[in-house]
């Protein structure tokens, strides 16, 4: 039996950076994660994606944020469950839960946190009769390592964020990138949408649409892809590629977690946001992009928001009737549970006091 003050299901973003601050309130963290290694999706999907919203990073890619989150987290020595799905909770007489995964190892935490960002997860895949017969032979739909595409030609597909990122990152790697879209208008940030047009104008990058990816060609490996352009009276042709990369998003998929009792909505966890995020069972909270709320937005820097208010709650739950006085890290410094304490700079301290 493993443990804890804090049980986190999820290793990804949220829940590396729930350990930093439940560390801060001297709470033991573990993390249950069923990947073979922390990060979540940053480490597994997009390592090598760019994000451009993380506080005091003007542009940091997933793999390093996630490197940077474990340096962070490392002085409180979390444990984790890695390759492990967190399959049953059980809560106990003394107000403690269970949680058993896949493998039958058990963890005991009077509180768990669902960080499990969109849960399980598969690609949505377009409407193309053959796109099967090309999987892994030009045809991906995520991009773990972009040079597998230097010099190539390369042809993607989507309209949201990732489609519009990696179109922009490509355009230095790849030998010509096409972006095409069913629609004129992108679900992006207005920012990538900009940059998209600014390259396409200095012919780095090739904008087709409204139109929409209707036939993929070759023999071992694609060759070519047909697109098929939206009008009264549709066009079809072809484009020659080396690769061809639909970004539609994830389908996700909660998987055992939708059978503890919890209140879903649209494949996420409801919680109480204008208290602590805090889910219908007592001591149980989700944090990140697995909840709901009015108002959510599914960005990083919310989780991480949302696991810094959770682990006062907890604090409470786990300490009943002890006060915590929150201080300023600039002022006290970090204590790690191996003793060592990181100070403030001392003329930091002096200007606040």
């Amino acid at each position: 039996m493993i443990k804890t003050d804090i049980l986190i299901i999820g290793a990804g973003p949220t829940g590396l950076f729930t350990v930093f601050e439940a560390g801060l309130l001297k709470l033991k963290c573990h993390l249950i994660d069923a990947l073979p290694q922390p990060g979540g999706q940053c480490s597994e999907i997009y390592p090598k994606k760019p994000i451009y919203d993380i506080p005091a990073y003007p542009e940091i890619l997933a793999g390093d944020l996630t490197e940077k989150l474990l340096e962070q987290c490392k002085q409180f020595e979390p444990g984790f469950t890695l390759g492990e799905r967190a399959e049953t909770i059980e809560k106990q007489e003394d107000g403690t839960f269970i949680v058993t995964t896949s493998k039958s190892t058990k963890h005991q935490a009077p509180v768990v946190a669902i960080a499990g960002g969109l849960g399980s997860f598969e690609p949505r895949k377009p409407l193309i009769d053959n796109i099967a017969d090309f999987e892994d032979k030009g045809v991906e739909y995520m991009i773990k390592e972009p040079e597998m595409y230097r010099d190539k030609k390369v042809v993607i597909a989507g309209g949201g964020d990732s489609a519009l990122d990696w179109s922009i990152f490509l355009s230095d790697v790849a030998s010509e990138v096409t972006l095409i879209h069913r629609r004129n208008e992108f679900r992006g940030h207005l920012d990538s949408v900009e940059k998209v047009q600014e390259l396409k104008n200095l012919g780095k990058i090739n904008l087709i649409t409204p139109a929409e990816v209707t036939g993929i060609m070759g023999d071992d490996h694609v060759r070519a892809i047909v697109v098929t352009l939206e009008a009264d009276e549709p066009k079809s042709f072809e484009i020659a590629c080396d690769h061809f990369i639909p970004l539609f998003g994830l389908s996700p998929k909660l998987g055992p977690i939708a059978d503890w009792g919890l209140e879903i909505e649209k494949n996420a966890i409801k919680v109480n946001n204008a208290l602590d995020y805090q889910t219908n069972i007592p001591g149980i909270f989700a944090i990140g992009d697995v909840n709901t709320y009015p108002g959510k937005l599914k960005l990083i820097l919310c989780g991480f928001h949302e696991a810094t208010l959770m682990c006062q709650a907890a604090y409470q739950i786990i300490n009943p009737g002890k006060k915590y006085v929150l201080k300023y890290t600039t002022v006290s410094g970090v204590d790690g549970f191996d003793g060592t304490r990181k100070e403030a700079p001392k003329q930091v301290v002096k200007a606040i006091e």
